[in-house]
């Protein structure tokens, strides 16, 4: 039976660069994972063999390590660009590249006395600890003509230890959950965010500076949401990131519902009021939805593992 090359692309995964900017005895800490992915006319690569029009995917690891030198990394996205500008603008086989990337946090070390947050006088200006919170993600794609950006973070905890409720739900013969009028509320959330920013004629979002509001806008919306189901919190919270960043359109949540429950005491002689739970880590409930801005078409992928 016939066979045709279907879609397909290649390039180096899991570049680990870490790039430390000296002022003085400050340093700045930036540590990304870049995986790079490209495609265009590879037909013959695949059918005869003929690495013609393949740059090595050695290369892509090199022009990694080497943008970071030559061009900083001013933020996970701005790094991304210029990357995928270079492979599609440089090489005439090369169409379309896509650019993924996360983030590791680091926070400087506390001195004795304490202070860690912001550089003075009593802090270790060049000792760092990884922070124990998300990990941001970006994701940039390039076809010569237009971008696309998504961006986002995953694995931030978050937890309501009350204002939260969940019941007047469907039970049938088989329900057992008992309803809950002060519940707490966690999730370690996932999401990404599309970017409407799509051509060098338009103004370039402050990419540092977005992702700080986008995740300060949806913490917040956790935080103050009263809340009677997940799926309220999310659209709470992903509603708030649209209502106030003009530069997204789309956001995408994955959450699952981390759930505790009142351990019964009263075996031992005590009264649980809502004190001591069972944190179960499996199974649990998975929430996820897309909140879009009025009239856009969604375009984040149902499957956001990959990115």
């Amino acid at each position: 039976m016939p066979t045709i090359l279907g879609q397909n692309q290649y390039g180096k995964a899991e570049n680990r660069v870490v790039k430390i900017t000296r002022d003085g005895d400050t340093h700045h800490i930036k540590d990304l994972n870049v995986s790079v992915a490209l495609s265009g006319d590879m037909d013959d690569v695949h059918y005869s063999g003929s690495n013609a029009n393949v740059l090595p995917t050695d290369t892509t690891k090199n022009t990694v390590f080497a943008f970071a030198k030559e061009h900083g990394i001013e933020s996970a996205e701005q790094f991304g660009i210029h990357l995928a500008r270079h492979f599609v603008s440089s090489q005439e086989p090369i169409h379309r590249a896509r650019i993924r990337i996360e983030e590791y946090s680091w926070e400087r070390i506390a001195t004795s006395d304490g202070n860690s947050k912001f550089i003075g006088a009593d802090e270790v200006r060049h000792s760092f600890a990884r922070k124990g919170m998300e990990t941001r993600v970006s994701q940039i794609t390039y076809d010569g003509e237009n971008w696309e950006v998504i961006s986002g973070l995953k694995d931030l905890t978050v937890m309501n230890s009350t204002n939260s409720e969940f019941w007047g739900y469907v039970k049938d013969k088989y329900t057992t959950l008992k309803e809950a009028y002060d519940r707490i509320l966690a999730t370690d959330v996932s999401a990404r965010w599309r970017y409407n920013w799509t051509s060098d004629e338009q103004r370039m979002p402050n990419w540092e500076k977005s992702y700080e509001q986008a995740r300060k806008h949806m913490l917040q919306a956790f935080a103050e949401t009263y809340s009677l189901s997940l799926q309220q919190t999310l659209y709470q919270m992903g509603s708030r990131i649209i209502n106030s960043r003009s530069e997204i359109d789309e956001i995408r949540f994955s959450l699952p519902n981390n759930h505790h429950f009142l351990v019964d005491l009263e075996p031992f002689g005590l009264k649980n009021d809502n004190e001591v739970y069972f944190a179960a880590d499996r199974p649990y409930g998975l929430i996820e939805a897309t909140v879009l801005r009025d009239g856009v078409e969604p375009k984040i992928p149902v499957d956001m593992t990959n990115l």
